[in-house]
């Protein structure tokens, strides 16, 4: 006889010649030479010495474990004590009851919808993770969820989670903010031949996420597209002088001829313009010269009419004068100080007309 001594928390199984005989308890028992005891931890995994099913058959034993059946396609989230432990994939697990209370929740991965009771704390955890696809729409924008290709619903902005299985799953996102779209260094020929470039801007919302991701394949090009068309349309229509003078009116008509283009791909335009018209070396340097003989033109003008108003201001004091015979020697007095602060002495004698002699002196000096 041999003494066994099983503690608390323990369990022993006793084997004769390899063959189950029962389990013990906690307690001190006495067996015979022939027999083994195998102790094992209720708080750990119970790994069977022998099969499952020739255990099982002592009523027992089997009141004493937890037997867990995970299928293919299912996981099973294990909490011991409300804490949670492990994640179970296909297979057979056994655990001792009584130590540790434990709670099993079974997930069926054949479908795609996370709808278990799962804290989301434990979806970042590596064993539950690897079994998750995650995908993230941020708060500016909206996705559509396609499953095996076929469009399912909208999501707005937020985190999903779907169990990974052999189902596809894409998300398709667009932005929702305000965007703007640039038409940069675009060369186009005007109506009287002057090459130019233009740099082009509209500003533009998504607002039908359907039209946009799944009716159109990138919007954003064929919303591209559509502008420089209407835009090399109106510029072939007009003179570079005409551009010139009627930038904004010509914006606003690309964004009136491209607003109905612009809803089929499900996006709104909110704004349109032409942000810079640059010339080419040699148009600039034509426009240069216009610009010049322009200038110069003006400026003649300018003078011709300030001579002719000169003229006409001399004509008018000169008829005064002859009306007005004080007005004449005041004119007079103010010929001689106008002489007199030029030339240091002028001597005048005898009679006669002040002017007169100032006139005679001066014609004798020549």
């Amino acid at each position: 006889m041999k003494r066994v001594r099983i503690n608390a928390g323990k369990v022993g199984l006793v084997f004769k010649s390899g063959d189950y005989q029962r389990v013990l308890s906690q307690g001190i028992y006495y067996l015979g030479l022939r027999k083994q005891v195998y102790v094992y931890d209720l708080g750990q995994m119970f790994a069977t010495p022998i099969a499952l099913e020739v255990l099982v058959k002592d009523k027992k034993l089997e009141a004493m474990l937890e037997i867990v059946e995970v299928k293919d396609n299912e996981l099973v989230v294990v909490y011991e004590n409300k804490i949670f432990k492990t994640v179970l994939p296909a297979g057979r697990y056994v655990y001792w009851k009584g130590l540790i209370n434990r709670e099993f929740t079974r997930v069926d991965l054949s479908k795609i919808y996370i709808t278990e009771k799962i804290d989301k704390a434990i979806f970042n955890k590596y064993e539950l993770s690897q079994y998750i696809r995650v995908y993230e729409v941020a708060a500016y924008e909206k996705a559509v969820l396609l499953i095996d290709d076929v469009f399912e619903k909208i999501l707005d902005a937020g985190t999903y989670r779907f169990w990974k299985n052999d189902t596809s799953i894409k998300i398709v996102k667009a932005d929702l903010r305000q965007l703007q779209l640039e038409i940069a260094g675009q060369e186009l020929l005007t109506k009287d031949k002057a090459a130019i470039r233009i740099n082009f801007y509209t500003q533009y919302k998504v607002t039908d996420i359907e039209k946009a991701l799944l009716e159109n394949k990138d919007y954003e090009k064929q919303l591209y597209i559509a502008m420089q068309l209407v835009l090399r349309a109106y510029i072939g229509t007009y003179t570079l002088d005409e551009l010139l003078e009627r930038k904004d009116n010509i914006a606003e008509a690309v964004f009136e001829d491209v607003k109905e283009a612009a809803e089929k791909l499900g996006v709104t335009i909110l704004n349109t313009g032409i942000r810079d018209v640059i010339l080419t070396g040699e148009m600039k340097e034509i426009m240069n010269q216009v610009l010049v003989a322009q200038k110069k033109a003006q400026a003649n003008i300018i003078t011709r009419r300030e001579e002719t108003a000169s003229t006409r201001s001399l004509l008018n004091t000169a008829k005064l004068m002859e009306e007005n015979e004080m007005l004449y020697k005041l004119k007079e007095m103010e010929y001689v100080e106008k002489i007199a602060d030029k030339i240091g002495e002028i001597t005048v004698a005898g009679n006669g007309n002040v002017v007169t002699q100032l006139k005679e002196i001066f014609s004798v000096n020549k």
